[in-house]
């Protein structure tokens, strides 16, 4: 995709969503983390971006995708405690708007941590009306058997020129509940405004910002509900992105350092299968 963002703990992303990740490398499409959906910046290109790589699949293609990146980040959030990342993933989409696909990196929370992958899997149909594009579909996040806190989220987007507003919603969860939590539908959500656009020779400039928030996701990401930024420049398959988030600075021994301006570099190749 494009661009991609990280968190702390669990996390993933959707089809426009990957496409925008893998521009920034931050995890747009993400899940969908999308082509390189979840190449590592999920703030983005924009699902105009995501729109745009869609023709490739006019007539009902398989295509793969592999992507390097120094961090891999997800909403925002470091997945591989600010090291580097190893991406790829299969997509399928059919001219009628249906799409389908997954995708894998490699995670690290942190020593003594059971999370070592990454497995996305999810469908969904996306198109474009009257200069009105739209995207929505359904997205699985697998972690290692051990770490029990496998997640699926319903998502959907809608975007105009370079502008998109996407919303994702926990569906379910194999993680327990705490006392006093609650991981029902839609009791947690990531909501994020993505404005991408074409500058100088193919070059695509991203903006993105997001708000990530309920108990799953505090769960997840071991932080309270919080706000992304980022900003990604992109072209031919390399992408350099600057990230945040308005979390305050946990102190001590901080590994993931998710209070601090995170600057992304990566690359991404996609093929014809």
């Amino acid at each position: 995709m494009g661009i991609n963002f990280a968190l702390v703990s669990p996390k993933k992303k959707t089809q426009t969503e990957k496409r925008i990740i893998t521009s920034l490398n931050f995890d747009w499409r993400t899940h969908m983390k999308t082509s390189t959906k979840r190449t590592i910046l999920a703030a983005a290109i924009s699902s105009a971006c995501l729109l745009t790589a869609m023709p490739s699949y006019a007539e009902g293609e398989f295509t793969a995708n592999a992507s390097a990146t120094s961090n891999y980040i997800w909403r925002g959030l470091t997945q591989t405690t600010n090291e580097a990342a190893v991406q790829g993933g299969i997509d399928y989409a059919h001219e009628s708007g249906f799409y389908a696909g997954t995708w894998a990196s490699n995670v690290n929370y942190g020593a003594g941590d059971v999370y070592s992958y990454e497995h996305d899997m999810y469908f969904g149909f996306s198109g474009e009306s009257d200069g009105i594009a739209y995207d929505f579909g359904y997205l699985y996040y697998n972690y290692d058997d051990e770490a029990n806190f496998d997640f699926a989220e319903v998502y959907g987007s809608v975007g105009m020129g370079g502008l998109s507003l996407t919303v994702y919603l926990l569906a379910h969860t194999e993680a327990d509940e705490g006392e006093g939590q609650d991981f029902g539908f839609a009791q947690a959500s990531y909501t994020s405004l993505d404005y991408g656009m074409e500058i100088l020779n193919g070059t695509e400039l991203g903006f993105h910002v997001g708000y990530h928030e309920g108990d799953f996701a505090e769960a997840f990401n071991g932080v309270e509900g919080y706000v992304d930024y980022g900003v990604s420049i992109a072209k031919d398959g390399f992408s350099f992105a600057i990230t945040g988030t308005d979390l305050d600075d946990m102190g001590g021994d901080d590994e993931f350092d998710n209070d601090a301006v995170k600057f992304t570099v990566a690359y991404s190749v996609d093929f014809q299968l």
